[in-house]
């Protein structure tokens, strides 16, 4: 019998309750290693996204590209007990989390969550019932960061900012170079202190990172990056800060604040390009800052992972400022690129 085993898809499949779940842990070895998310809607089909595209089931198990009168359905008590499974049945312990929209699993898969919302005085205090769930399959790879390294010749110390559109490879590549510099391996070994807001760089479960972030790393769980920055500054005393998907205009303050304090600031924003980036307010008063003296552009187009082009910050903000925007390609600004 062949052994179709990957113990990092499996993890994620495990949480996922009944037929389905038999069917995620029965795909073949070639698809769990390229699967980044499995989906799961009401009354819709079951779908698995990789990295190539989108596939689906039909009755029996078999994949199916696209979606026919034999489709497997996700029926609504299908997604509740999905739900209670992944809460280990035991939905009030993760309360602070749900209100978010997700929910961490052992191995650092991240579960997103839709549903109603449950408010109170304006606030979301909780999500019933739920409608679709997302599990984002956690993955370690050593060494995903090494193009972008060798780009910036393994030195990070003038702050790195990484943009690119959801599922390009951003928070696999922070928590690498997270690993990289607590470990030594990019000289001498550095305390780094990770902001995870989200779970999703260390994937900490009951107290625990399930994911590798080097021998020096301190983890922040659950704080939002703001506070998880000032903390940081306050408490640790780090040499480099990483955190995930800067926006928001207080942690454009806390960024400042960690420049006066010394540290390095490592972190990734949402942007589909450097065109993109460019016109965001929040991504531009960020390079204002100066804690980012690089800007390294992902290109999902290509492959999660993928260097599109890395740039100085100050060049751009230069050719902002002269009212031109320009596009990734290599040529413009970029000090290493791919044509």
């Amino acid at each position: 019998m062949e052994n179709n085993s990957n113990p990092r898809f499996d993890s994620a499949a495990k949480a996922v309750y009944g037929k389905i779940g038999k069917y995620f842990l029965q795909l073949p070895l070639e698809i769990k290693s390229q699967v980044q998310e499995l989906r799961i809607r009401v009354n819709k089909p079951v779908s698995i996204c990789c990295i190539k595209g989108i596939y689906f089931f039909n009755q029996n198990g078999t994949l199916v590209c696209r979606p026919d009168s034999n489709t497997l359905i996700a029926t609504k008590e299908d997604i509740d007990e999905c739900f209670r499974n992944l809460c280990s049945y035991s939905i009030y312990s993760h309360q602070n989390e749900i209100r978010n929209g997700y929910v961490t699993l052992v191995g650092g898969h991240r579960v997103g969550i839709s549903g109603t919302a449950v408010l109170e005085n304006g606030e979301i205090k909780g999500l019933r019932d739920i409608s679709s769930i997302n599990i984002r399959i956690a993955r370690e790879i050593s060494g995903s960061a090494n193009a972008l390294l060798v780009g910036l010749k393994n030195n990070v110390s003038d702050g790195l900012l990484i943009a690119g559109p959801p599922v390009s490879g951003k928070t696999t590549i922070l928590r690498d170079i997270a690993r990289q510099l607590s470990s030594g391996l990019l000289g001498n070994i550095r305390k780094v202190a990770v902001i995870d807001e989200r779970g999703e760089l260390a994937g900490t479960y009951m107290g625990v990172p399930q994911n590798d972030l080097g021998v020096c790393s301190d983890i922040l769980d659950g704080y939002p990056k703001a506070q998880g920055i000032m903390q940081a500054i306050r408490c640790l005393s780090p040499d480099y800060i990483i955190c995930d998907e800067l926006g928001g205009y207080d942690e454009v303050s806390a960024v400042q604040q960690c420049l006066n304090a010394g540290a390095v600031m490592i972190s990734s924003i949402h942007a589909g390009s450097l065109e993109e980036l460019l016109k965001k307010k929040q991504a531009v008063d960020l390079l204002k800052t100066g804690a980012f003296g690089n800007v390294a552009i992902l290109d999902r187009k290509m492959e999660p992972g993928k260097i599109a082009g890395i740039y100085k910050a100050g060049e751009l903000l230069a050719k902002i400022h002269g009212g031109y925007v320009p596009d990734c390609g290599r040529g413009d600004g970029g000090i290493y690129g791919v044509a």
